[in-house]
C-alpha cells in the first residue's frame, strides 16, 4: 500500500509528458511506415549471413514478453509497484528487441506463406486445398495479431508515458484495455510461428 501511496504523491510532469507524447507519435509513424514497407522492399544479404533462426527468436521473445506481462499484472494486483515496473520494463525490452529483429528479418527475407509446402513463394490451388481450414484459422490469428499490434503500439507507449510522468489515473484508465490487447499480441506471436513452422 505504501508503494502505491508514494507514487500517487508525486506531481505530474506535464512538460515531459508533452515531449514524450510527440516522441510516441513520431515513433509510431516511423515503425508503422517500416512495417508497411518491409513486405515490398527487400535488401539483399551476403551469402554467408543466415537469418533463418530469427522467427524462432521472435516467438521466444514474444513468449517472454507474455510471461513478464502476466507477472506485471500479478504484481500490481498485489500492490507491488516496483516489481510491476520491473516486469513491464522487461516486457518492453523483449518487445523492442523483437520489433528490431522482426523488421530486419522481413526487410531481408521473403515472406513464408502458410500452406506453401514446396517453398516457392506461391500458394497453388492444390496447396490451398491441402492446407484446408487450418489456413483460415492461421489467417484469422495472424490478421488479428497484426492489426492489434499496430493499433495498440502508440497506446502502449502512451501508457508508459503516463506512468513515467506520474499521471497514474490516466495510466490506469488506458491500461485497462491496452494491457489485454498487448498480452493477446504477445501470446499469438509464438502461436503464429508454431502454425507457420512447417513451411519455413
Amino acid at each position: 500500500m505504501n508503494e502505491i501511496a508514494n507514487y500517487y504523491k508525486k506531481d505530474a510532469d506535464l512538460a515531459l509528458a508533452k515531449k514524450l507524447t510527440i516522441l510516441v507519435w513520431v515513433l509510431t509513424i516511423v515503425v508503422l511506415g517500416l512495417v508497411a514497407l518491409m513486405r515490398s522492399v527487400k535488401i539483399p544479404l551476403p551469402e554467408n549471413i543466415d537469418l533463418s533462426a530469427l522467427p524462432a527468436l521472435h516467438a521466444f521473445l514474444n513468449t517472454l514478453a507474455a510471461f513478464f506481462l502476466i507477472g506485471a499484472i500479478w504484481a500490481i494486483k498485489k500492490r507491488r509497484v516496483n516489481l510491476h515496473r520491473q516486469m513491464i520494463q522487461f516486457a518492453l525490452i523483449c518487445s523492442l528487441v523483437f520489433l528490431l529483429s522482426y523488421v530486419t528479418y522481413h526487410f531481408t527475407t521473403p515472406a513464408t506463406i502458410y500452406g506453401d509446402s514446396d517453398g516457392n513463394g506461391i500458394l497453388s490451388e492444390s496447396e490451398k486445398q491441402i492446407a484446408g481450414s487450418g489456413r483460415i484459422v492461421y489467417l484469422f490469428i495472424l490478421l488479428t495479431h497484426i492489426v492489434l499490434a499496430a493499433v495498440s503500439f502508440p497506446f502502449i507507449l502512451m501508457a508508459l508515458t503516463y506512468a513515467l510522468t506520474n499521471q497514474f489515473s490516466k495510466h490506469k484508465k488506458l491500461t485497462r484495455w491496452v494491457f489485454p490487447v498487448w498480452l493477446y499480441v504477445a501470446i499469438t506471436g509464438p502461436l503464429v510461428y508454431l502454425l507457420l513452422k512447417p513451411y519455413y
